[in-house]
């Protein structure tokens, strides 16, 4: 039995794209994060969960697009996304895609943030057609982005909720989340192999290049049409 002191916290941030309220994509995202925390309890460690509301801070997100602007809102975002152990990210499907709001929120992020976190994909839709749009289409972006995908993904239709396949799809979703949280993968990824990625000048991400110069910066963030904030 661990003791308090020994009890380890992960950080799980969740990203909804839902636009209504209430939305069904939030009560999806939800629902992984409350079995994920208790996947973790299971294994007498706890999940802090922090929650970024995209229709919060949509104005922000369209901003940074045309104008490459960072404002404090969406810094905030992306500070906890930068801090997260691991991510669910859920979107509605709109058009059969994902929202355009999930993808250009994630569209500007810096590329290195995410490289190597466990990321569960989500997606909620009208019809069960679009149920292959996670794994066809949000899970390239974050091939991109050079995270780590989990095996199984989530998708909900109307007709899922009450289906007992899909609380056990949720379930082992969950569980592959959560023991890649736990291994602390991103971690260790990040402190052994981190030289051996293409930075882009300019990067975003927390550690510096190897002449000493610190592209995460207030002057280099600048510099490179970022924001100072």
């Amino acid at each position: 039995m661990k003791t308090p002191h020994d009890l380890e916290t992960c950080k799980l941030v969740v990203v909804s794209a839902g636009t209504s309220d209430p939305s069904s994509t939030r009560m999806l995202a939800d629902r992984i994060a409350e079995r994920a925390s208790a996947v973790a309890a299971g294994h007498e460690n706890t999940l802090a969960v922090s929650v970024i509301d995209l229709r919060e801070i949509a104005t922000d997100v369209s901003g940074a697009l045309v104008s490459q602007l960072i404002s404090p809102r969406l810094q905030q975002a992306i500070d906890l996304l930068g801090q997260a152990d691991g991510v669910v990210a859920a979107a509605p499907v709109y058009k059969a895609g994902p929202s355009g709001l999930f993808t250009s929120f994630f569209q500007v992020l810096d590329d290195d943030l995410l490289i190597a976190k466990p990321v569960l994909l989500a997606a909620t839709a009208g019809t069960a057609r679009h149920a292959l749009v996670a794994d066809e289409q949000m899970r390239s972006l974050f091939a991109y982005l050079r995270a780590m995908t989990v095996p199984t993904s989530v998708f909900a239709a109307p007709e899922d909720w009450g289906d007992a396949a899909f609380g056990r799809r949720i379930d082992r979703a969950a569980l592959e989340l959560v023991l890649l949280m736990e291994s602390r993968f991103a971690s260790k990824v990040r402190d052994q192999s981190w030289d051996s990625y293409q930075h882009e000048f300019g990067s975003a991400a927390t550690r510096s290049d190897g002449d000493g110069i610190d592209l995460n910066s207030d002057l280099m963030r600048l510099a490179t049409g970022g924001s100072a904030v």
